[in-house]
């Protein structure tokens, strides 16, 4: 059964070898990982593990963990913000050995808990326009684009979304999808519900 950690210096091993499968220059999202991060040493590895621990009040990482194994990252962005805007709210990766085994709906799901406790009524994920894993994932937790013809695929997600892995149901808890553009963003009770 998989676990979302804060990320930690006793994975290092593992982590590598999730890097690794990357390939090198790949970007790797939910993980936090800038150019100027250097992961290869143990004292490289400790200062961006540092980081991210100096950044958990703006955004909340964790990684997909299964019997000591990184199988993926998932980032919540806390604010709204021109990185935001640019990245979402929500970034998530899930190395190629594990992929399409609904680790990331499954990541996903916890990360809108998060959302909620924090407040957040809505989330933005985006995706590349080609990343049809990814939208497909989002798009199951309701994601609904607002900006179709750019390169990167823009989906809002209500946090009150719930998903099933049981029965891949979809269920609206107490909100209901509102406006049409990036300035008119809004949520509401469903009438008579």
């Amino acid at each position: 059964m998989p676990d979302l950690i804060a990320p930690t210096i006793r994975l290092r091993s593992a982590w590598l070898d999730a890097h690794a499968e990357w390939g090198p220059g790949r970007h790797e999202d939910g993980f936090g990982l800038a150019p100027t991060d250097e992961v290869d040493s143990p004292t490289g590895f400790a200062a961006w593990i540092a980081r991210l621990a100096d950044e958990s009040e703006q955004i909340t990482r964790r990684w997909i963990v299964e019997d000591d194994q990184v199988l993926g990252g998932i980032a919540l962005r806390h604010e709204f913000n021109d990185h935001v805007q640019w990245a979402g709210h929500i970034g998530f990766g899930i190395r190629p050995s594990a992929r399409r085994r609904g680790l990331a709906a499954w990541a996903l799901d916890r990360m809108l808990d998060e959302a909620r406790v924090l407040g957040m009524d809505q989330v933005l994920a985006v995706c590349a326009s080609n990343n049809i894993g990814s939208a497909r994932t989002i798009e199951r937790f309701g994601g609904i684009s607002r900006r179709p013809g750019i390169p990167n695929t823009a989906l809002y997600v209500a946090t009150g979304l719930r998903f099933s892995s049981r029965t891949r149901d979809f269920t609206v808890r107490s909100s209901r999808w509102l406006g049409t553009s990036l300035g008119r963003v809004g949520w509401a009770s469903p009438a008579g519900r």
